[in-house]
């Protein structure tokens, strides 16, 4: 059998995801910013039965290529499930939990994240002039113990 690419394990977890209607996938290209994994898969479910649906056409999907994550995380309750592949790292969120750590604004390189952000061109985003004069400095605040 021939080895699967972390792209194209990328590509599989990603339509295994949409096979159980799972939302807002996102695949991230990490390689330039980390070692820990070249791919990023982030999606959500509407609740934690649905994440555990989503995980587990996941594992099988990658069994059918003769892939298994090394680790799996957070099944039982459902909220974040992180599987492990090495070379691909997998979220399943809730709604509420992938709002709350929000990985794709960390992961994101800043010209990706302008233009996801409805700028809706592909050119990098302008700096804002700079103040003339320089805000006031920190007020200094006597802490008082008790």
């Amino acid at each position: 059998m021939r080895a699967v690419t972390p792209l194209q394990l990328s590509r599989l977890i990603s339509n295994a995801a949409a096979d159980k209607k799972a939302r807002g996938i996102v695949r991230l290209d990490i390689r330039q910013k980390t070692s820990i994994a070249d791919y990023f898969v982030i999606c959500e479910g509407d609740t934690d039965r649905q994440v555990r649906a989503i995980t587990d056409s996941i594992i099988e999907a990658g069994k059918g290529k003769g892939v298994r994550p090394l680790r799996i995380a957070g099944y039982g309750e459902g909220s974040w499930v992180v599987l492990d592949y090495a070379s691909v790292i997998v979220h399943i969120f809730l709604p509420g939990e992938r709002s709350y750590y929000d990985l794709e604004s960390l992961w994101k390189s800043p010209a990706k994240a302008d233009a996801a952000a409805g700028n809706g061109s592909k050119q990098p985003a302008k700096e804002r002039p700079r103040p003339a004069k320089k805000p006031a400095g920190p007020t200094r605040r006597r802490i008082r113990s008790a």
